[in-house]
């Protein structure tokens, strides 16, 4: 809210290429899944999309001059552009420092390139992690003197219909389809299983784009659940590919589960400052 910020990613599994910024009219087919999501989540933010980051730089500047900060999306192993400020994600089940490169893991830098970072957020960690296990963690990526790390927790809030945007609390009476493409369905999964009555899944690829044979297989498994309460619950990220099917699923109960990350050890306040501390020096520089 107090810069004027875009995101710029290539927008994988788009039907189109080249560079295009989103706008009302623009759908997930268009720009990627994870693009539109920022989109529709975060109205206030220029959402860009390009293949060459070094080429679509300066088509969003040239498009939209206000622009004052520029998020690139999975672009720390691209050496064209040299960005001020890098920040890396991790995931607490599967840190860096255990993984390898693709394809044998799922790293797409070598892990010695973790020292060109100037922040490292340990992501999707338990909520009740401990001080001795944070410090652990810590000895174990083994930080620069001038890296900041920060750990955080998923948050789930209230599901809301697909196209009524109607909230709904899921309580142990509750059963659930769940119908995921995302790469990492387990945080979802365990919280489900603590929250819900029980719950089935239809998993796909991540990215995955849903055909009307698809429907047909949701439909059908969703009719099998015999429970007076049930539901369909999809991602964020699933729920801009399933838009598109607004006949066949306005009225039926397709719930999309919002999320957040959350700060663990009152965290947040230091690295929004630290964030916003870079940028108004940067500007400075200019």
């Amino acid at each position: 809210k107090d810069f004027k910020t875009a995101t710029l990613s290539r927008g994988y599994k788009r039907k189109t290429t080249g560079f295009a910024i989103a706008d009302e009219d623009t759908t997930a087919l268009e720009i990627g899944d994870e693009p539109m999501q920022f989109h529709q989540k975060f109205p206030d933010v220029i959402v860009a999309v390009g293949e060459e980051r070094i080429v679509a730089i300066p088509q969003l500047l040239h498009q939209r001059p206000e622009t004052e900060v520029i998020i690139l999306d999975d672009a720390y192993q691209h050496r064209q552009v040299k960005a001020g400020l890098n920040i890396i994600l991790t995931d607490y089940s599967n840190l860096y420092t255990r993984d390898f490169i693709l394809p044998a893991g799922d790293l797409r830098d070598v892990r010695s390139s973790s020292k060109r970072a100037d922040i490292i957020l340990v992501t999707k960690c338990k909520p009740e992690l401990s001080e001795p296990e944070k410090n652990k963690i810590i000895a174990e990526v083994k930080p620069n003197a001038g890296q900041a790390v920060y750990f955080t927790c998923i948050d789930y809030g209230k599901p809301y219909h697909l196209f009524s945007k109607e909230a709904i609390t899921i309580t142990p009476d509750l059963t659930i389809l769940l119908v995921c493409g995302i790469a990492n369905p387990w945080p979802l999964k365990a919280y489900l299983t603590k929250s819900a009555g029980s719950y089935d899944m239809l998993r796909y690829t991540d990215h995955h784009i849903f055909h009307s044979n698809d429907l047909k297989d949701i439909k059908q498994q969703f009719e099998k659940i015999r429970a007076d309460k049930k539901i369909v619950l999809t991602t964020e990220k699933d729920a801009v590919r399933l838009e598109k099917f607004v006949k066949e699923l306005q009225d039926f109960p397709v719930y999309v589960m919002p999320i957040q990350h959350s700060f663990l050890f009152n965290d947040g306040a230091e690295f929004e400052s630290r964030i916003k501390q870079f940028i108004r020096s940067f500007s400075r520089g200019i």
